[in-house]
């Protein structure tokens, strides 16, 4: 059975610092890796339903970061998930039960999911290994 390799991620999707730590996780061994990059949208869009707009967005940082796997040699697939972090969390391991999960943010006073404490709130909700990278500089912007 495989290892499996759950990453959520924003603008840091494609980060080399993301990449290098999957890259090393699954060093030596089979491994399946999913990467979801939540779909956020502003509050009035998201008070109005219309998250067509940071669906999009989305798609765009993901396809960055899955061309940006290819090009290190490395198979993983992606989903867009929901706008809060931690229920796309929720949501993808309802359907890819993850040995760990990898959480990528801007340092401390960039990263909105860390002023909400996702990452505390991930490990406290989760059963698996939560791992946290943080990126500096490196955005993905759509």
């Amino acid at each position: 059975m495989s290892w499996r390799l759950l990453v959520i991620a924003n603008e840091t999707l494609a980060s080399r610092d993301v990449r290098d730590l999957v890259t090393h996780r699954a060093a030596g061994r089979a491994a399946e890796v999913l990467v979801v990059a939540p779909a956020l949208s502003g509050r009035l869009a998201y008070w109005a339903s219309d998250d067509s707009r940071a669906r999009r967005a989305a798609e765009a940082r993901l396809r960055a970061c899955l061309d940006a796997f290819a090009a290190d040699g490395i198979a993983v697939e992606g989903a867009v998930g929901d706008a809060d972090p931690l229920l796309a969390l929720d949501d993808a391991l309802a359907l890819f039960r993850a040995d760990e999960v990898l959480i990528a943010t801007h340092p401390p006073g960039a990263s909105c999911w860390l002023e909400r404490d996702v990452v505390a709130r991930a490990r406290a909700r989760v059963a698996a290994p939560v791992h946290h990278v943080v990126v500096e500089g490196e955005r993905v912007a759509a």
